[in-house]
């Protein structure tokens, strides 16, 4: 791993990385107008495995790590969002909860690897539960949410966001696990063959709990939502995770993981501009104190550096 500063090029994958996954939500906003959650979720990872998986073998690990991968991280995080999304959760709101993965995993860590909280993660645990705090006021309030604000999100869509990020974490205490266990592997085989476990999962549930599955025809859908699809599965997913892994093998996770506050601020701006999303009062203190306590860790990590 290289210590030294990040060169232009790194630079430029890391923004690149940024300004892709920020505006992941407002793309997945947009494939949900003709795709039910489940519908989308398996057409997203038909794409992530279509065609790599016919020129990439298995990483070299037990099935079981691909299995708990594959459910928590597709079927678990991305399944719930995609239900939030739809239930009622802006993408600007979405972008910013779901970095609430950190403290999910910090948590996880605590309780299932017996991992120590820093005392900067702690000061940031706080920050976040204040956070929370006012954004379940915001929905405790109804003269909060101002007009627009309101109709954008409900309480289940919050809820659901927050369940999406717990997944996240779930699937990042399962990564650990694996290179605790496996050693050095492929990273890519590991993506591409986890997402090959979240395909039939997400049919089935698709085929259980929407009523117009059997009979719905994949050529209903716009050309404007299938453009959507591939970009879920070949950009975000493909393109992002394997620019993200480049740099994280040649520099210290530290020194990369800071980028990922510029997701929130992506997705904010991309939510509000392209859907006209509207942020209450209560909101943006919410997404204040998350990103204080975002940049509270990120900062802990620098200084420990």
């Amino acid at each position: 791993m290289n210590d030294a500063r990040l060169s232009g090029r790194d630079l430029v994958a890391a923004l690149v990385v940024v300004v892709l996954w920020g505006v992941n939500f407002v793309v997945m906003k947009f494939a949900l107008r003709d795709f039910t959650p489940f519908q989308l979720g398996a057409a997203r990872y038909v794409f992530a495995v279509l065609p790599l998986a016919l020129f990439i073998r298995p990483p070299r690990i037990p099935w079981k790590w691909l299995l708990l991968y594959g459910v928590f991280q597709g079927v678990g995080q991305f399944g719930i969002l995609f239900i939030a999304l739809k239930v009622g959760m802006t993408a600007a709101l979405a972008s910013v909860l779901l970095q609430t993965q950190i403290f999910f995993t910090a948590l996880f860590g605590f309780v299932l690897l017996h991992e120590r909280a820093s005392r900067p993660l702690q000061i940031g645990l706080v920050l976040a539960a204040l956070g929370l705090a006012c954004f379940a006021l915001n929905y405790m309030n109804p003269g909060a949410a101002g007009e627009g604000g309101g109709s954008a999100t409900t309480l289940l869509g919050f809820v659901l966001t927050l369940c999406a990020a717990a997944m996240w974490a779930l699937s990042n205490i399962v990564a650990r696990r694996v290179q605790q266990v496996a050693g050095n592997y492929s990273t890519p085989a590991f993506v591409v063959w986890s997402s090959v476990v979240a395909v039939l999962p997400f049919a089935a549930l698709s085929l259980m709990f929407d009523p117009e599955a059997v009979r719905w025809q994949w050529t209903q859908a716009r050309w404007s939502s299938w453009l959507a699809v591939a970009y879920l599965g070949w950009v975000a997913t493909i393109v992002g995770y394997s620019l993200w892994t480049g740099l994280l093998k040649r520099h210290p996770a530290n020194r990369v993981a800071p980028f990922s506050l510029g997701v929130p601020i992506v997705g904010l701006a991309t939510g509000m501009l392209v859907l006209g999303e509207v942020i209450t009062p209560w909101q943006w203190a919410g997404i204040a104190l998350v990103a204080a306590a975002l940049g509270c860790v990120m900062l802990g990590l620098l200084k420990r550096r």
